[in-house]
């Protein structure tokens, strides 16, 4: 696999001038289309014992990183960490200071739900806790292949 920076490299030995101003195109289209959006949080799964030995265990026996083992098995990057450095949630105490702040953040989630109902209904509208499908962007059927040039 070759970088975008040897493909260049490859097109001006190649002297394929038009194919490079086609490249500037679109990464000056690209640098316009950038925004900075908010990141949108994923609720993963909730932390367990079990769940954080699999981790240890992920971590021990494969060369997998932790944002592998987070996508692996469902559950944030920084929950991984918190087990593979401070051993937190490998036992079942509900006093343990990460479960109680997972119990207090669930609490917090609840009432914002619960708020966000009454206010909905108040202005004359139901909330739905489904989301609605994002319509289809229709895509570029043009794509520039290394074997067209």
């Amino acid at each position: 696999m070759t970088t975008l920076k040897e493909f260049e490299e490859a097109l001006r030995e190649q002297g394929m001038h038009m194919a490079l101003a086609i490249l500037q195109k679109l990464r000056e289209r690209d640098r316009s289309k950038r925004s900075i959006a908010p990141a949108r949080r994923i609720a993963g799964r909730k932390m367990t014992p079990d769940l954080a030995r699999r981790i240890l265990e992920l971590h021990a026996t494969t060369e997998m990183t932790q944002q592998e083992i987070a996508f692996e098995l469902g559950v944030n990057q920084g929950r991984v960490n918190e087990v593979i450095k401070r051993g937190k949630w490998l036992d079942d105490n509900p006093a343990a200071p990460e479960a109680v702040a997972r119990d207090k953040a669930k609490a917090r989630m609840g009432e914002t739900r619960l708020r966000k109902r009454a206010m909905s209904r108040e202005a004359g509208g139901a909330v739905s806790d489904k989301r609605r499908p994002a319509a289809a962007k229709p895509g570029n059927p043009a794509q520039l292949m290394l074997g067209d040039l």
